[in-house]
């Protein structure tokens, strides 16, 4: 039997595709290419934005007219809160949301009895954390580990509270013990990855991210810790005393902006003002003056003028952003944003996209180009063509000459020169 997974979204999909590829192999079954001739396909959906939407259900109808007769499993966001929708497309044969996402094999026995579509969509507002564990990746050399799921902060332009519940954690002795599993298999870096990272123990007693990062910290073999996405909000003295201490959290950290205006913030319900953002960055570059920090942020927000866009752009230059990750806001169905007047021309928002990418190329450039000269530690992750490519702490991109035999090493190296968004770097002996 053959199985194919298509992953659309985030690194918390993808994480989940890799625990159900490994039930899966551990079943008998083969993975093969989406692209290919399969048994079952498995669509891991997104619905963060309509482009979401939209892809999802093309990659089902590619499914279904690819694989004829083939079991076609939807499961995701977007089948969490549009499972008629999903379940109504011909040739669906299993529709789930964001819960039971480790029963597949089960589903696909029910159906395989009774020849009828199944839909199991439940609501995720009071269920717990669904167990999940790897102990290898198909595709990474860096661990990924899923620690939290579910959001609580409903944000006005956001649908993920309404698609993956209430915040849970996964229990610490859970997360303790997959990542040891890992650093066995020879795993050097975690990544710490959730819907809301930095919520992580929001619903445990006495036990928070920061006292889980100190535990990550003791582990053998693992070298490095990154952090996946964490809110300014959730970055408090503990935290940073946590990253001040600390040996493994690498040099890169990812806080979202949003907006680097006020009055737009106040209508996204962010809870934080610029003020406290910009104080709160200070605080971490007092700690490690020269951390990469990346960001999202969102443009054409409902009632964004030329004056509130120019806002933002003047506090990203002002914080000194690393880079950005900029997307035009979608109109969600469902959230209040969506009902909010002066929503912003679809072309405006465009090149406020246009805008803030080259700002971000040239911070980009800007950070980087600077530590030429510099040493850092790279991890070896792909080998083509006589070098080995791989990421350093700060999360830029490195090659070495080096031979394939090296992958999965971290090497002291120094930053020869910087071109085409990539370091050349030698291996310091």
């Amino acid at each position: 039997m053959k199985v194919a997974f298509c992953t659309l979204g985030c690194k918390v999909n993808s994480y989940e595709s890799e625990v159900n590829m490994e039930i899966f192999k551990n079943n008998g079954y083969e993975i093969v290419p989406f692209t290919d001739k399969a048994d079952v396909y498995v669509i891991n959906t997104c619905s963060v934005t309509n482009t979401a939407d939209q892809k999802s259900r093309k990659m089902i109808r590619e499914a279904v007219k690819r694989g004829e007769g083939a079991i076609v499993i939807v499961m995701g966001c977007y089948s969490q809160i549009k499972y008629l929708e999903a379940s109504s497309i011909p040739g669906v044969s299993i529709v789930i949301g964001n819960s039971n996402k480790t029963k597949l094999l089960d589903l696909i026995d029910e159906y395989k009895k009774t020849k009828k579509q199944i839909v199991k969509v439940f609501d995720l507002k009071d269920i717990s954390f669904e167990n999940m564990e790897l102990d290898s990746f198909e595709t990474h050399t860096r661990g990924f580990v899923k620690i939290q799921d579910g959001c609580n902060n409903y944000c006005t332009y956001c649908i993920i509270p309404y698609t993956r519940g209430n915040v849970r954690s996964k229990p610490k002795k859970e997360v303790i013990n997959e990542i040891s599993n890992l650093a066995n298999n020879g795993y050097k870096e975690i990544v710490l990855t959730g819907i809301h990272t930095g919520h992580y123990g929001k619903d445990l007693k006495e036990y928070d991210f920061s006292d889980l990062l100190s535990e990550i910290e003791k582990i053998d073999g693992i070298e490095r810790i990154r952090i996946s996405s964490i809110e300014i909000v959730e970055l408090d003295k503990k935290f940073l005393e946590t990253l001040k201490n600390s040996k493994k959290i690498v040099n890169h950290i990812h806080i979202p902006l949003q907006s680097g205006s006020n009055t737009i913030l106040k209508k996204m319900n962010r809870r934080y003002l610029m003020d406290d953002f910009i104080n709160k960055i200070n605080e971490i570059r007092t700690i490690r003056p020269n951390i990469a920090i990346t960001t999202d942020v969102i443009v054409g927000f409902p009632g964004e003028t030329d004056e509130l866009f120019n806002e933002t752009v003047e506090s990203i230059k002002k914080i000194g952003f690393t880079e950005l990750h900029v997307f035009p806001y979608s109109k969600r169905e469902g959230t209040p944003a969506a009902i909010m007047p002066n929503q912003v021309d679809g072309n405006i928002s465009k090149e406020r996209v246009k805008t803030l990418i080259n700002l971000s190329n040239e911070l980009k450039n800007n950070y980087y180009s600077n530590l030429v000269g510099t040493s850092e530690y790279l991890l070896t992750e792909t080998y083509i063509d006589g070098y080995l490519y791989g990421h350093l702490t700060n999360y830029g991109f490195c090659k070495i000459k080096s031979n394939e035999r090296d992958i999965n090493q971290i090497f002291k190296v120094k930053l020869i020169s910087y071109e085409d968004d990539c370091f050349l770097g030698e291996v310091i002996k």
